[in-house]
Parts: C-alpha cells; structure tokens; sequence
C-alpha cells in the first residue's frame, strides 16, 4: 500500500481545532486508531459547512475510500489541528487530503475519496455545478 501523497501544510488553506477525549485511548495509552476516522470526519464536516455546501447537515456524498498512514502515537484530551485540501474534482467523485496534528507533531496523514450520491436512485450522481464553482473558488483550482 503507498502512503498518502498530502501537500505540504503551507499549501492548505483550511484548517480546523477538534479535541480528542480522554477515553479515546486505548488499553495501549495511545489513541485508537478508529478515532482518527472520526477526526477526518470532523474536518470534512467543518470544510463542507465553511464552503456552504451541506445539504442541512448531511453531505451530499458518500465515503468511498480512506487511506491512512500513523506517524505518531496520538493522546486524549488534548485539542489537535486538523488540515484539509480538495486535490481532485471529477464527474461525481471528490479527492481530499488531511493531515491531524498535536502542535508541530504530526499523527497522521489520510487521503479519502468522497462519491456524490443520489439517495433516491441509490448511486453515484454528477457534481452539482454549485458545488464544483464553490470547491474551485476556494482552493484555487481550475
């Protein structure tokens, strides 16, 4: 499996704080690794919400696939930045970037794909042009 390609931090414009539980360790005293997914989640939810594009609070896509490389053993209760970058738009699918860092440490770094979806046919779907424009405004892509 390869490594997540994800930008340098200087090339993210978005960046968002979560903060992890203290629960959220494991028996190993380190966090577990499905919280990490749920950090990426967070951070999806606060880019989509800052684009405007949630449709209520729900997105208008589907997780299709997740890469993740730990670089470094996480903790609970402490506050973490989590960074974003859109790297891809095709016909309906969405590639983003993440990084989750504790300060200069770096936990992890994740690539996912997102599918828009149809929920009443039940399948993928094009882009909604809205949301094309909003996504290539923000990170400058053409």
């Amino acid at each position: 499996m390869h490594a997540p390609q994800v930008p340098e931090s200087s090339r993210i414009r978005f960046r968002c704080k979560a903060r992890t539980r203290w629960s959220d360790e494991d028996n190993q005293n380190v966090l577990n690794n499905a919280v990490y997914m749920t950090l990426l989640e967070e951070a999806r939810h606060a880019y989509f919400q800052k684009l405007g594009l949630l449709d209520g609070r729900h997105f208008p896509f589907l997780l299709a696939q997740t890469n993740i490389r730990f670089v470094a053993p996480g903790k609970g209760g402490v506050e973490v930045e989590l960074e974003v970058i859109t790297t891809r738009l095709g016909t309906s699918s969405v590639e983003q970037s993440y990084r989750v860092r504790d300060g200069a440490a770096v936990w992890c770094e994740a690539q996912a794909v997102l599918v828009i979806y149809d929920p009443v046919r039940k399948r993928s779907a094009p882009m909604a042009p809205s949301f094309r424009q909003a996504v290539e405004a923000f990170e400058g892509l053409a």
